[in-house]
Order: structure tokens, then C-alpha cells, then sequence
């Protein structure tokens, strides 16, 4: 009797993992068809006619996840274009999601004038900040790298990714025997 019911709670048990894993396959199933239902969508629509800034920029950014970084770039390339000048903030977004195409695909200088540009437009924009230290990391610029953390600490002190790569990258800058 006593195995019966061990054996009946190991089922019960081994039922619930399979009905949670089950649930969550569908959820991605349909996460994935509706991804890729936009990005059909924006694609033909774009093919066909022009878009708006909006749309490219979503185009892109659709890309970006599938890691088509060189297609992303013309999209984002062309949501720039078609921005209206009160629309500066947008302007910022896709720099910055344009810089991230180009790091990806390791131009850093390219990501590098991105993430500047973005700034430029949005100063305290702590994003496009980390991501320039990130890419001045990648350059072997350690100074500027930390430059780019300890500002965007500055706007955003509870940044976690600039705190640990600032205190990273002093680290790394401090002579041997100071530590």
C-alpha cells in the first residue's frame, strides 16, 4: 500500500512538471508566431511602401533579437532619416539600438559614434552611457571605458552594471601594490 501511494505521488508530481513545461512551450509557441507575424507584416508592408520611423525602428529591433545585425543596421539607418526634428528622444533610442547593432557585429568604432550621438541628443541617457563604456572596453580604452560608468553612475547611481564594471575597470587601472 505504501508503494502504491509513493508511486501515485511520484505521478502526480511527474503530471504537474509535465503540465507547467507544457504551458510554457504554448506561451512561447505563441510568443514566437506573434514575432514573427509582425516581422512578416513589417516586412512586406515596408517592401512595398514607406514606412514611418516607428516601423522601421520596430523592424529593427525585431532583427536585432534574431541577430540579424546588417539587415537591423539599414532599418534603424532609415528610421533615422525619416524622424521629424520635435521627435529627439526617439532619435537617442534608435542611435543607441543602432550602436548596438554595430557592437554586435564588433565595428566599434561605428558603435562607438552611435552611442555618442545618442548621447548627444539624450546626455543622461544611461544606456547608450554603459553601452559606450562597454565599447570603449572592447577598444582596450580603460580610461574612457571608466569615464563612461562613473557618468552614468552619476545620473543612475544604482546602475549595477556600471558599478561592477567600474569597480572592474579601477581595479584594473590601479598600480601594482595599491590594492
Amino acid at each position: 500500500m505504501e508503494d502504491t501511494n509513493l508511486l501515485l505521488t511520484y505521478l502526480v508530481t511527474l503530471l504537474g512538471l509535465l503540465s507547467v513545461a507544457a504551458v510554457l512551450v504554448i506561451r512561447q509557441v505563441f510568443k514566437t508566431r506573434r514575432v514573427e507575424g509582425t516581422l512578416n507584416r513589417l516586412q512586406s508592408k515596408l517592401s512595398k511602401e514607406k514606412g514611418n520611423a516607428r516601423e522601421y525602428y520596430e523592424l529593427g529591433s525585431l532583427l536585432l533579437d534574431k541577430k540579424l545585425y546588417s539587415q537591423a543596421v539599414t532599418q534603424f539607418k532609415q528610421a533615422l532619416k525619416l524622424l521629424a526634428k520635435e521627435e529627439s528622444e526617439q532619435a537617442a533610442l534608435i542611435s543607441n539600438a543602432l550602436g548596438y547593432a554595430y557592437f554586435a557585429q564588433e565595428q566599434y568604432d561605428l558603435a562607438i559614434r552611435q552611442y555618442k550621438e545618442a548621447l548627444d541628443i539624450a546626455p543622461t541617457y544611461v544606456t547608450a552611457l554603459n553601452n559606450l563604456g562597454h565599447s570603449y572596453e572592447r577598444k582596450q580604452l580603460t580610461t574612457q571605458a571608466l569615464e563612461s560608468y562613473e557618468l552614468s553612475l552619476k545620473y543612475d547611481p544604482d546602475n549595477k552594471t556600471a558599478k561592477r564594471r567600474a569597480e572592474s575597470l579601477r581595479k584594473r587601472l590601479a598600480p601594482a601594490g595599491q590594492e
